[in-house]
């Protein structure tokens, strides 16, 4: 109960934190200035695939909670790769983003981190 407690709130928090980083691509894009339309383009990908990627980390650990339940070597090998995968983000985003003056890009790591250990949690219990 408390592992699924906590693969729950680590999926909704991260989903949240990868739409909530994709709602604002155009105003983020238009922050740079002027740009050519391949920078334009590249900078608008890459946002948006890290909003993706938070989103698709949160539904997989999400229905592998749901259709398998925690405690499974399956389902453990989606928590903890998911987990993974929020630690090197976080170590990127610590490294770029986070060493710029907006908040929620400071914030980025934390929360990656925070979910990963949920998730690093959820999987040894």
């Amino acid at each position: 109960m408390t592992a699924s407690i906590l693969l729950y709130l680590g999926s909704i928090v991260i989903t949240l934190w990868g739409v909530s980083h994709i709602l604002p691509t155009k105003s983020i894009v238009a922050g740079f200035g002027t740009l050519s339309s391949d920078n334009h383009r590249i900078i608008t990908m890459e946002w948006v695939a890290e909003g993706m990627t938070l989103v698709f980390i949160g539904l997989l650990v999400l229905a592998t909670t749901i259709l398998i339940g925690p405690g499974s070597t399956t389902a453990n090998l989606v928590f903890y790769a998911a987990a993974a995968m929020l630690i090197v983000m976080a170590i990127w985003s610590a490294f770029t983003g986070a060493r710029t003056s907006i908040l929620p890009m400071k914030a980025c790591p934390f929360v990656k981190t925070f979910v990963a250990i949920l998730f690093i949690l959820a999987a040894a219990l």
